[in-house]
């Protein structure tokens, strides 16, 4: 039996507001096959995003426990769980969250700076990432001087660029037109079936779900759809 990438049982979230407890996710169960591509749906507040940062290690859980590869990432002090987090997760947002002053490159580079490769192998994995999302002829242009598409593709050249195994996206095309949207997603396309990247993206819009294996519906904190 293949044992799941990742693993969620029993997943509580709540915040605290004043005196008030509010809860976000309701003992959530899930299993997500290495190679799988989910789409997370449902209404604003449901806790699509806090169920992301909580798969990445950005958020801790009230309850329950994350297994992702047999590391229960709940476990991994602080300093581990940034190690752990910089190897096997990418991160792609909605806002791309580039660094203005830093060229293309040195903004897919970034992730890299945690690793012990010295600067050419570094330099090497960034052009090479910026290759493969077609930007090679930008990796000396700036943020600014980048079209939104080609801002959100130099966002995913960084997201890749330390071979995470896992590929997590917050409404990556939600800033973009119609054609650079549909350029993101086939990047998406051929991450998770040419490179067998699994992924998890968070969308508001029908026609990128429609290009996940499976679309997956959070409301109130519950998941509908086959979690398992």
């Amino acid at each position: 039996m293949n044992v799941p990438l990742v693993e969620v049982r029993g997943l509580t979230k709540e915040y605290q507001r004043g005196d008030e407890v509010v809860p976000v996710l309701a003992g959530l169960d899930l299993d997500i096959a290495r190679g799988d591509y989910i789409a997370l749906m449902g209404p604003s507040g449901s806790g699509k995003s806090t169920l992301l940062n909580l798969l990445g290690g950005l958020d801790v859980p009230t309850s329950g426990e994350i297994r992702i590869d047999g590391v229960s990432i709940g476990e991994l002090g602080s300093d581990e769980l940034a190690a752990w987090r910089a190897r096997n997760v990418g991160f792609i947002f909605q806002m791309y969250n580039l660094l203005p002053v830093l060229t293309a490159e040195q903004n897919v580079e970034l992730p890299l700076l945690l690793t012990s490769l010295s600067k050419a192998e570094r330099r090497r994995r960034a052009r090479a990432a910026l290759a493969l999302v077609g930007l090679s002829d930008r990796a000396r242009h700036r943020p600014r001087e980048l079209s939104g598409g080609q801002e959100q593709r130099v966002g995913i050249a960084r997201a890749i660029v330390t071979d995470p195994m896992l590929l997590l996206c917050d409404e990556p095309t939600g800033d973009l037109d119609r054609k650079a949207g549909d350029a993101v997603l086939d990047l998406f396309d051929a991450l998770n079936r040419e490179a067998g990247k699994t992924i998890v993206m968070v969308t508001h819009d029908p026609r990128a779900a429609s290009r996940a294996r499976r679309v997956l519906q959070l409301d109130k904190g519950v998941l509908a759809g086959g979690g398992g």
